[in-house]
């Protein structure tokens, strides 16, 4: 955390921008409390405070030049009731990616006699109902909200709307209500069945692409099935239900697949250390397999 200081802010970079106003280049410090910003000496028509650790918006001197104030990318959550008594010429206002919650929480934003332009996006506040209603009827001389024209219709039915103070107290009751968000654990749970392995393909649809490799008649075929393997992706053909039928040609070989599952599982412990896993018979069949091509068998080394 770095405090904002008055030599962090003469060794910072100053220029002209894209729209010729001086601008004070104070983003990604770290800053966490706004002070010393006297050191200015009110020189600036737009200070850039983005990218920064900043809580409240909050401890201004009398600015009569500030026009722009860019504060996206912190984590304010509170705004002086007063602002507007310090930064009378204040037209620009970017609070994007901040932690307002509250429709309550940009009240002190009405002090500001001159803002035109603001945006709040990427705030939980623009989730709440009636928010551009609520913002455009607090807000009087607002002209751009979140990059969209304020329009008349807009003024008109924010009139209509809070009429009474009754209804602007309920709005406000409203918006505190907290909405249950995912937590962590149900976003990570979402994310891992979202990019889940496909499950290893069982003995009986091992045993069919064996049928199925030993059978090929092309390079292709081949090529497709050892893809298959790999991925763990089987073809539509390969996915055998629990109460269906094998591939042709593969009736016999299930048979004696089942067979050996009936005989005693010490036995059965044994031949597992002293035989090699079925994806590595795949892998042998794979690489012993010959396919005849045109005029002459074509040997598949994998």
């Amino acid at each position: 955390m770095v405090r904002l200081t008055a030599d962090l802010i003469w060794k910072s970079p100053h220029f002209f921008n894209a729209v010729r106003e001086r601008e004070l280049d104070l983003r990604g410090n770290k800053i966490a409390v706004i002070e010393n910003v006297g050191a200015t000496e009110d020189q600036f028509d737009t200070v850039d405070l983005s990218d920064n650790e900043i809580v409240k918006l909050e401890n201004f001197p009398l600015m009569n030049r500030l026009g722009t104030l860019l504060l996206n990318n912190n984590r304010i959550t509170r705004i002086t009731p007063n602002l507007g008594e310090f930064l009378l010429k204040l037209h620009t206002l970017v609070l994007t990616n901040n932690r307002l919650t509250n429709l309550a929480e940009i009240d002190p934003l009405a002090s500001l006699p001159k803002l035109q332009f603001l945006s709040l996006l990427d705030n939980n506040i623009t989730k709440k109902p009636n928010y551009r209603l609520y913002v455009i009827h607090k807000l009087k001389s607002l002209r751009v909200l979140d990059f969209k024209k304020v329009k008349q219709k807009e003024r008109a039915e924010a009139k209509i709307l809070f009429a009474s103070e009754e209804a602007e107290e309920e709005v406000k009751r409203q918006s505190t209500k907290i909405v249950p968000a995912e937590t962590p654990s149900t976003q990570e749970s979402a994310r891992e069945q979202q990019t889940a392995k496909p499950a290893a393909p069982r003995p009986e649809q091992i045993l069919a692409i064996k049928a199925a490799i030993v059978n090929s008649q092309t390079l292709e075929e081949v090529s497709r099935l050892e893809q298959a393997l790999k991925s763990g992706q089987l073809p539509a053909e390969f996915n055998i239900s629990d109460g269906g039928n094998a591939p042709n040609g593969e009736d016999n070989m299930i048979t004696d697949e089942k067979e050996a599952n009936n005989e005693p599982k010490e036995s059965e412990s044994e031949e597992k250390k002293d035989e090699p896993s079925e994806m590595d018979e795949v892998y042998s069949c794979l690489n012993a397999t010959c396919v005849c091509i045109g005029c002459g068998p074509v040997v598949f080394l994998v």
